[in-house]
């Protein structure tokens, strides 16, 4: 901890303060501010219609209200600007406030510096939010008061102020949220990497240099887990300043989390080997879980006992929109996979399941290649139902893999309610209906959460 929460809020008063996006985490926060007695405008592209009760109750506490497109062009005079997570740092009326002296900064940056306990942060393309959620869970049942938050929905800065030093805080991050912080976690995790979110990232490079944000800043005695598995997180092991604690599914380790006889076995760098949980006690389905059960168990090695790490897996269903059964009709399982919006969590999500399923696919283009989805689809899909703008790439991505040859059929459909019906029609006693797009959900949906509700809406009233 740099300095504690009401030390920060002391240092911002007098100054006049900016925070970008009237959102999940940032909403709380002006109220924070504003609560301390700073004064704050609070700013978003939406208007009042849009934000609803939210920007009046700003309003009403004391905050000055900048809404509508233009809302970038009126940073003059403020001395801290809060961004949005999904924000670039670099666009033209951020730089340009910062050349007159502004402070930029986010939410999450503000909480690793303020932050009395111990931090673990957990980052990567896939995988990241059950990993976090296990974490976290873990350590509750080992009896920390643990915190869980970030880019999982639950901004933390306000919870600093009941936090003790023999707590426990466990974070998602984004590449968006990592992109400027100067501070690393105690413990980090990279899950993996593949392509995503090139429709806000410059560069593949880019996005990668992001994720590897999240444990650049870290100090001695510090440490971080990384995926022996994947060429991207393996080739950071030039760049770790602190130690490194490797996972593989798939090689023998000398030292790290690894594979043997059907359990997750960990070896010490001291020379010790324990088998710490066998795959048969893990309720969650799919390969990728077992990934992400070693990367929490590197993550909490020396807080968490083996036995609970057993007794939790057998209890733990997942959580929400990642491969959850909705329901059971007349023979037919359907399963709600909303947060896969990038084709390798879809692939991984095809894994998981012993036969081919009917896949419903497609939305929101984050010009990530659809290419390696092709085989994968040949080989485990049943049908292929297309919606939203990608549905074409998908479609071309599919009929261009060698040995296409009509086989799954695809049927494209303009209407997201009308894509799950069809698959209902399509489907037959045994059949397991998945909706798993390899796509964010902005082109009908506000956030992925609310495209599997609405999925599972229309799963329940068939």
């Amino acid at each position: 901890m740099e300095l504690s929460i009401h030390e920060y809020l002391s240092s911002l008063k007098g100054k006049k303060v900016a925070v970008l996006g009237i959102g999940v985490s940032n909403t709380p926060l002006i109220k924070m501010l504003l609560r301390a007695g700073i004064k704050v405008t609070a700013c978003d592209k939406s208007d009042c219609v849009k934000l609803g009760g939210v920007a009046e109750e700003l309003e009403s506490l004391g905050a000055e209200l900048c809404l509508g497109e233009d809302y970038l062009d009126h940073l003059k005079g403020h001395s801290v600007i809060f961004r949005t997570p999904g924000m670039r740092p670099d666009l033209p009326q951020l730089v340009a406030a910062q050349e007159k002296g502004a402070l930029l900064t986010s939410e999450m940056e503000v909480f690793f510096r303020v932050c009395p306990c111990p931090i673990i942060a957990v980052t990567g393309s896939d995988g990241k939010t059950t990993t976090t959620t296990i974490i976290a869970k873990l350590l509750e049942a080992a009896g920390y008061s643990t915190y869980l938050g970030g880019n999982i929905g639950q901004p933390l800065l306000t919870d600093t102020v009941g936090m003790e030093p023999g707590d426990m805080a466990v974070v998602e991050l984004s590449s968006f949220q990592l992109m400027t912080m100067d501070r690393s976690p105690h413990i980090a995790v990279v899950t993996n990497l593949a392509p995503n979110h090139l429709d806000v990232h410059k560069s593949m490079g880019e996005y990668v240099s992001a994720k590897a944000n999240v444990f650049l800043h870290q100090k001695p005695g510090d440490k971080v887990v990384l995926n022996f598995d994947n060429p991207l997180t393996r080739s950071f092991q030039e760049l770790a300043p602190a130690g490194i604690t490797w996972f593989s599914r798939q090689e023998p380790l000398e030292t790290g989390v690894y594979l043997k006889n059907d359990a997750i076995w960990y070896n010490s760098a001291d020379g010790t080997r324990r088998e710490v949980l066998p795959l048969s006690d893990i309720l969650l389905p799919g390969v990728h879980n077992i990934e992400n059960y070693m990367a929490a168990i590197a993550a909490v090695d020396g807080f968490v006992s083996d036995g609970i790490v057993r007794d939790f897996a057998r209890t733990f269903g997942g959580v929400e929109h990642r491969i959850k059964l909705v329901r059971e009709r007349n023979g037919v399982k359907y399963y709600n996979d909303s947060i896969a919006s990038s084709p390798s969590r879809t692939i991984a999500g095809l894994r998981s399941f012993d036969q081919k399923v009917i896949l419903i696919a497609g939305g929101y283009d984050k010009h990530i290649p659809f290419d390696p989805l092709g085989p994968e689809v040949m080989e485990h899909v049943k049908e292929l139902i297309l919606t939203g703008d990608t549905a074409e790439k998908i479609r071309a991505a599919v009929e261009g893999t060698k040995g296409y040859a009509g086989d799954p059929a695809i049927t494209m459909v303009d209407d997201f309610k009308e894509a799950v019906l069809a698959a209902d029609q399509l489907a037959k006693p045994g059949d397991i209906v998945l909706l798993s797009p390899a796509c964010a959900s902005f082109d009908r949906f506000k956030n992925f959460a609310q495209r599997g509700e609405t999925f599972k809406q229309i799963v329940l009233g068939l």
